[in-house]
């Protein structure tokens, strides 16, 4: 890392900048190893939670139940960015962040130990809704918190430090296809349905402690000490920013619709196009490492070039590329295809959501920087990432096999609408 950082930087100034990394990287792989083991588990939390009379393994109703669930999670994170954006503006992004990381170990630890319906019945998808619902709010306050707590540590390279957001949201992609291919291919399917599948969660856990560790260990921002409070953050970036809010929201289409449709594939793949169960899960593996590798270094580009100049033509090309990739996948019906899509989805995830923390960033003002960035970023994940499993499985199953491709150059096309503001109206180069 040090070799990407100018020498005008002093060293207390670098070692800051990278102990932000891993306090922050920490919470994030966290959160994002929590979502995406439960997109990829989604076919066994179907029968193993939603079972009954309606919604037996295998059925269409059993699936949307599961994704329908992790979709109401996202509906508390609006409410969780206001809370925890609230905390961060008025208390310090530290104390935020400390928050965010003890509710989502809590929200893992429920998942982890969940008793199943053929033990508690009609409780147990309950169960799961709290674990959604705690993980949701949780997650509502941790992109704001963490982003503004990098951008501001880093008193240059903004967008690289920036990054490292998207990387570990790689390191936790590799790591939950690795368990999902593992699972797959390793153990029985009754061991999995047994306990295979709490494995992933209970890994996930022992993250928690560390990362709050690390947080608590850490001092505020210098930009968040130096800078007015405001008495009320919330409403003063509702009432005075909500031009900014609804521009980033927009920006951050493209980001998380990559993310959500590399966790849907695996089960577009297992129940759509009849492929082996971990061919999915290998293509999440290697689409991890390719967020992973790349990220910090599209980070760097970004702040050589800006932020939304590397951005708009990545939106453009996810455009042009959506239907001819699902094209394929859907004719061959190869693991081949389906891995290399995968892998292109990488490619974009990290070339237009690495530069995305230092763009957001620069949009709002030290004094509500983590409240906005919080509500915008919750509303434009909800409506175009959170929802998305759950809409893909119920437009592939009464319209086209092609639907998530319509449906990712919809996301593009909003994207490029808010990057476009976030130029000519903000002035973001």
């Amino acid at each position: 890392m040090s070799s990407t950082v100018t020498d005008s930087l002093s060293p207390e100034q670098k070692s800051r900048a990278r102990r932000a990394v891993v306090a922050a990287s920490l919470g994030n792989a966290l959160e994002w190893f929590d979502i995406i083991v439960y997109g990829f588990l989604a076919t066994t939390i179907s029968k193993l939670f939603f079972s009954g009379e309606h919604a037996e393994e295998g059925t269409v109703t059993g699936l949307l139940l599961t994704f329908g669930t992790f979709a109401l999670s996202y509906f508390i994170r609006p409410v969780g960015a206001v809370v925890i954006g609230n905390i961060g503006d008025r208390y310090g992004r530290k104390t935020a962040l400390t928050v965010t990381i003890g509710l989502m170990t809590l929200g893992v630890a429920i998942m982890a130990f969940a008793p199943t319906a053929t033990t508690v019945g009609a409780v147990a998808p309950f169960i799961i809704l709290l674990s959604r619902l705690i993980q949701g709010f949780s997650a509502g306050g941790e992109f704001g918190s963490a982003t503004a707590f990098l951008t501001e540590n880093a008193a240059e390279r903004k967008a690289f430090y920036g990054s490292w957001q998207v990387a570990t949201q790689g390191i936790s992609m590799l790591l939950a296809g690795a368990f999902g291919f593992a699972l797959n291919t390793m153990i029985s399917t009754e061991a999995l349905e047994s306990w295979g599948w709490r494995v992933p969660f209970i890994f996930g856990i022992l993250i928690g402690p560390v990362g709050w560790y690390i947080r608590t260990q850490m001092d505020d921002t210098p930009e968040f000490t130096q800078a007015d409070k405001s008495d009320s953050p919330t409403l003063e970036v509702l009432f005075r920013h909500i031009g900014r809010i609804l521009t980033a929201a927009a920006c951050v289409g493209v980001a998380t619709m990559s993310v959500y449709l590399i966790t849907y594939l695996p089960t577009f793949a297992i129940k759509n196009l009849q492929l082996a169960p971990w061919s999915g899960f290998a293509g999440a593996f290697v689409a991890g490492c390719v967020t992973f590798v790349l990220s910090p270094f599209i980070g760097k580009l970004a702040d050589r070039v800006g932020s939304v100049t590397v951005m708009v033509p990545t939106a453009i090309v996810g455009f042009v590329l959506a239907y001819p990739m699902f094209l394929l996948v859907v004719s061959s019906k190869s693991i081949g295809a389906l891995i290399a899509v995968e892998i292109v989805l990488g490619i974009l995830m990290s070339f237009y959501f690495a530069p995305l923390p230092a763009l957001m960033s620069s949009l709002f003002p030290t004094r509500v920087r983590t409240s906005g960035m919080s509500i915008a970023y919750n509303v434009g994940v909800t409506l175009m990432g959170g929802l998305a499993p759950l809409i893909l499985a119920a437009l592939v199953e009464y319209f086209s096999l092609l639907s998530p491709s319509y449906y990712y150059m919809l996301i593009a096309a909003i994207s490029l609408v808010g990057l476009t503001l976030a130029r000519r109206v903000y002035g973001e180069r």
